[in-house]
């Protein structure tokens, strides 16, 4: 992975303090206790990243109202071009599926975990009826 931008890393933990309602409740409600160790406002590359999981590979990005205009979607699609060819798989969940679907984004993390694990580490995962 490339090296990540040491003056992002002051800006990370200013996110980490201030973070959006909708990356409060996906981090304080799933991703916290999440067994798999996930952590919030990463510092990757050129980029700071919602939550990261670096035994998935895997970048979450939460995407609000501002993510949809052309310009940032544009943005966005750089950003996620350059993720990928450090070989992170990047997913990109709305708020508004936080607000009305917040079950089915946890039980869709789940999947993309276990499918990007290693099968021994895949197995160890706790089955879990509700991944909360």
């Amino acid at each position: 992975m490339k090296v990540y931008n040491k003056d992002n890393i002051a800006l990370a933990k200013v996110l980490r303090k201030n973070m959006t309602p909708w990356e409060r409740k996906l981090w304080y409600e799933f991703l916290r206790k999440y067994p798999v160790r996930f952590q919030r406002q990463k510092a990757i590359g050129n980029y700071i990243v919602d939550f990261y999981c670096a035994k998935a590979r895997m970048v979450i990005e939460l995407d609000g109202g501002g993510h949809y205009t052309q310009e940032q979607t544009t943005k966005d699609e750089l950003r996620t071009k350059d993720l990928n060819s450090m070989n992170l798989t990047i997913v990109r969940i709305c708020n508004l599926d936080i607000d009305r679907n917040f079950y089915a984004v946890c039980e869709h993390i789940d999947r993309l975990v276990k499918v990007s694990l290693p099968q021994s580490l895949a197995c160890q995962l706790p089955h879990q009826k509700e991944p909360f």
